[in-house]
């Protein structure tokens, strides 16, 4: 057999040409081959090779400046870029903007699921996630530039029904994170805060004849690991470097809790203050029951889930991650995707089978438009690229969906605290369209699932009925022409308003 371990120059060096590469993370460094990443950027600007990829990721990676994604992003590297997540990396995002490369975006599950179905060579993934949205071939076909033009999916139907069946292509090369391999070339995951899609992505690059490339922070010798440690077989990985400075992600050096290794004490999560983006959170966890099986989302979710941890209520819940985590501590802003003290880690897309399934009660959800079909736009703003990660796959789904954001936004000013809301200022921005730019969770679709939705602001909570948006409740204090209907581009139907809860509004 070929000697597996090399450097991280040599180990690049494996990658061709108009290769299409799949990287892993989920953002803060989570589950990302930093260094692998870094050598292949360092051998384009130094050689000019490998260039002309297709690069794949199904959840956000990088720092939002020079890591991750961006490492990719240089005229001439990548051609083409299947990204679950943008906003990590803004060069990329520049890129797709102005048409220097094929922008197209797949819903992060299903990202994940189709690695999966290509390493059994399946005929692609076939599913009703993003069946009325952006991802639908009658809608956009997941593209987010005008360069994009391959189809990633089509519609069929089977016994009456319709679905997508989501495109399978070969995958030339992979660059992943695991902790430690043994000298036969096993890889352990042990030390990892998530497993994300790291086995699915290495089968499908090995079954696809490609090339299976590893950093791990420790080499140990052949016998050391016990068989259920190994997560990759050494029969499927063709590299691997070491790197003894590897970390767990930006901000985190090593910390067992987040591994999973070890539980310790936590100390209380630091109060963030009285906000509206607090008077959102606290609206919105009054839809939580206990027992329900909920997903936070990314930004004001994050909110939801610090109060939950600083009331110590974390155990009425079954709290989950889609990286594949349950249980524990959420971590927040760009640590969101760790968790302390988890209670279980499975793969990435067995998580999201069980979300594609109806598993979650309640999803919590930002939102960056709203319009009077209850359609929602989280994955492409001001023109620009942003991706919905597992949005789609988690929102089509859920049982119960709460979309959680600011009613306007740029400017706003309010002034609460004390059981009542004030709006000094409002916001340059309109949240609330006639219609989105671009549909990420359709009101349509989910009417005919049957699925309850909610919207929730700062000042007013609107819900999903089958003529579109209804207003069910008024923050009070709020005039409801003034603050409200003036400041929609549509009118919803408002015949019975309640109030919200004067708790939301107390510090």
């Amino acid at each position: 057999m070929q000697p597996k371990f090399m450097s991280a120059a040599d180990a690049v060096a494996l990658v061709p040409d108009d290769a299409t590469i799949t990287i892993t993370g989920g953002g803060g460094g989570l589950c990302e081959a930093m260094l692998l990443q870094q050598a292949i950027e360092e051998r384009f600007l130094t050689t000019g090779h490998p260039r002309n990829m297709t690069l794949v990721h199904s959840l956000g990676i990088g720092n939002r400046k020079d890591t991750g994604v961006s490492r990719f992003a240089h005229p001439g590297m990548v051609r083409k870029v299947i990204g679950g997540h943008w906003v990590w990396s803004p060069r990329m995002q520049q890129m797709a903007a102005n048409n220097e490369i094929e922008a197209h975006v797949l819903p992060g599950g299903v990202a994940m699921q189709l690695m999966r179905e290509i390493a059994a060579k399946r005929p692609g993934l076939i599913t009703h996630v993003g069946l009325g949205t952006f991802i639908d071939p009658r809608v956009d076909g997941g593209r987010m530039n005008e360069a994009a033009k391959d189809p990633l999916c089509e519609v069929m139907q089977i016994d009456g029904r319709e679905y997508l069946r989501y495109l399978p292509f070969p995958v030339h090369a992979c660059l992943l994170k695991g902790s430690i391999a043994d000298d036969d070339g096993n890889i352990s995951l042990d030390e990892e805060p998530a497993n994300v899609d790291t086995y699915a992505v290495a089968a499908a690059v090995h079954n696809s004849g490609g090339k299976v490339i590893f950093q791990v922070r420790d080499r140990v010798a052949s016998g050391t690991l016990g068989a259920r440690q190994v997560r990759v077989p050494a029969a499927i990985v063709d590299a691997i470097v070491v790197d003894p400075n590897q970390t767990q992600g930006y901000e985190i050096t090593y910390d067992p809790s987040i591994s999973g290794q070890s539980r310790r004490d936590l100390p209380a999560p630091a109060d963030p203050g009285f906000s509206a983006r607090r008077i959102v959170a606290n609206r919105a966890r009054q839809e939580l029951r206990d027992g329900a099986i909920i997903n936070y989302g990314f930004g004001i979710p994050d909110e939801i889930a610090t109060i939950v941890a600083a009331r110590g209520e974390q155990g009425r819940y079954y709290q989950t991650i889609e990286h594949g985590t349950y249980g524990g501590r959420l971590l927040t802003g760009t640590l969101f995707g760790y968790s302390q003290n988890a209670s279980c880690m499975i793969d990435g897309p067995s998580q999201f089978d069980f979300y594609a399934g109806g598993g979650l009660d309640i999803a919590f959800l930002g939102f960056g438009q709203v319009d009077k079909a209850g359609n929602v736009n989280a994955s492409k703003l001001g023109g620009m690229p942003v991706g919905p990660g597992g949005f789609i796959d988690i929102a089509q789904n859920a049982r119960t969906v709460v979309f959680v954001g600011t009613f306007d936004a740029k400017g706003t000013k309010v002034q609460s605290g004390k059981g009542d809301l004030t709006i000094e200022r409002h916001g340059d921005v309109q949240k609330f369209v006639d219609q989105v730019d671009q549909i990420t969770f359709s009101g349509a679709q989910a009417l005919r699932q049957g699925q309850r939705v909610l919207y929730v602001t700062e000042r007013a909570v609107f819900r999903l009925d089958s003529d579109g948006l209804t207003l069910i409740e008024l923050a009070p204090g709020v005039d409801l022409h003034r603050d409200v209907l003036d400041r929609m581009a549509f009118a919803p139907d408002h015949g019975d308003v309640g109030l919200m809860s004067q708790d939301c509004f107390i510090g």
